[in-house]
């Protein structure tokens, strides 16, 4: 019966190398990041507003890469915070300026800010209001329970010493406070909305609303650092009919975008570029690749994000579909101490699989050697012995199968066979 020695040789050579490289790839396993997730939950704002149509444009983004994003519609910013300080969402917006990191208890990571978001003031036509301290007595519209906007306004407010019981303060969200706006049933309506904002195109173009220049927006903006002094040039919004018709003070926050902590990497790679791809574009208020950005963030920017604000996308999601470049990313884990087991086996394997072949054929010289040896004193019916032996020995190497490679060696021996076995025939040996 042939021993077919090939791959069983190859299996006994190379075996308990293959063993260690497995035993090396379920180690590293056990380091490998979990798969980014495929359902992310991000809380937005009121429908039909600036959040509320960027999350929609986010999810259609999201979709292509195989991600869902379930949108959350709230009262905005201080919802938002109370819903990731729960866990309940993954990301939201978030208004700059409405809470310290500190307060919450928790750590929340910014991706960055994306636009500027001004406080829109609009009075009655009638009215002539170019402080926050004229507002005395009047009915305000200051923005619902858990939005920036109340937020954002309540701190104007408190620093012009406006007691709460001077002034009608009323929680209307922003689409009830612009209708009672343009009927008139409220006197100054405040919003923080995107320029593009249709109620604020709206309100602009209504002759009986007017926006409020606030004089001394520059002051406020040097109290406090989230803030920002914007004009509003003459004629930005319909050069046709000149609206507005002179240039107008404004205050403005920044829209960032809030994460949790622990929100996979490839997740906020991703993000990154899709923030890039929405918001890059030049505004009312800012210039081509202003935003995103990491400047005027009220959380530490997370190490992803910055990686991005510094060299851009990661190596392999600018060359491959996300799934892929994220596969590669999390095995590379892997890949590093296969290479530093593969690079000393390819040295180590061929030198041991060579000798161990070479091994195989050897041990039947030392059977021969014992032969040659005794030829020379042996009896008759000694040397018939040793030729039966020797026939024996060389019908065991005849079947013997080796790559060939080692076909010579082989053959050698068989030739010694010959040798010694001719020695034993001689007459008189």
């Amino acid at each position: 019966m042939k021993t077919n020695l090939g791959w069983k040789e190859l299996l006994r050579g190379y075996g308990p190398f293959v063993l260690l490289v497995l035993m090396g790839f379920m180690l590293a396993y056990q380091y490998i990041k979990p798969a980014p997730p495929k359902h992310i939950v991000m809380a937005s704002g009121e429908k039909g507003g600036a959040y509320d149509a960027f999350a929609r444009r986010y999810r259609e983004l999201l979709a292509k890469e195989g991600i869902t994003l379930e949108i959350v519609n709230t009262h905005g910013s201080l919802d938002n915070l109370r819903l990731l300080s729960e866990g309940r969402v993954d990301m939201a917006f978030v208004q700059g300026g409405v809470a310290k990191p500190g307060q919450l208890g928790i750590r929340l990571e910014s991706l960055g800010s994306l636009y500027y978001e001004p406080l829109w003031v609009f009075q009655r036509s009638d009215l002539d209001i170019d402080r926050l301290t004229a507002l005395k007595d009047l009915r305000l519209a200051i923005g619902p329970e858990g939005s920036g906007t109340r937020a954002l306004v309540e701190l104007l407010l408190q620093e012009n010493r406006i007691p709460l019981e001077g002034a009608q303060w009323l929680s209307l969200d922003s689409g009830e406070a612009a209708r009672r706006l343009h009927e008139g049933s409220i006197d100054v309506a405040f919003f923080v909305a995107s320029p593009r904002s249709e109620r604020v195109a709206s309100l602009l173009h209504d002759p009986k609303v007017k926006l409020v220049n606030i004089q001394r927006a520059a002051a406020y903006a040097r109290r406090h650092p989230f803030l920002v002094e914007l004009t509003l040039p003459e004629g930005a919004e319909d050069l046709a009919v000149n609206i507005p018709s002179k240039d107008i003070h404004l205050l403005a926050a920044t829209s960032e975008m809030v994460i949790q902590e622990d929100l996979h990497p490839a997740i906020v790679a991703l993000m990154m570029q899709i923030l890039d791809k929405v918001h890059r574009g030049a505004g009312w208020f800012s210039g081509e690749g202003d935003f995103p950005s990491p400047r005027h963030t009220s959380f530490p920017v997370a190490e992803e994000a910055e990686r991005y604000f510094r060299n851009g996308p990661p190596f392999l999601q600018r060359y491959l579909p996300f799934w892929a470049a994220s596969l590669l990313d999390r095995t590379k884990i892997m890949i590093l101490p296969l290479l530093g087991l593969l690079l000393p086996l390819f040295k180590i394997v061929p030198p041991l699989y060579r000798w161990r072949m070479r091994a195989r054929i050897y041990r039947w010289y030392e059977e021969l050697q014992e032969v040659d040896r005794k030829v020379l004193t042996a009896s008759d019916d000694e040397k018939s012995a040793y030729l039966d032996k020797l026939n024996a020995l060389e019908r065991e190497v005849r079947d013997v199968v080796v790559p060939l490679s080692f076909a010579y060696q082989l053959y050698h021996l068989r030739l010694h066979i010959d040798f010694v076995r001719a020695k034993l025939q001689e007459p008189g040996a």
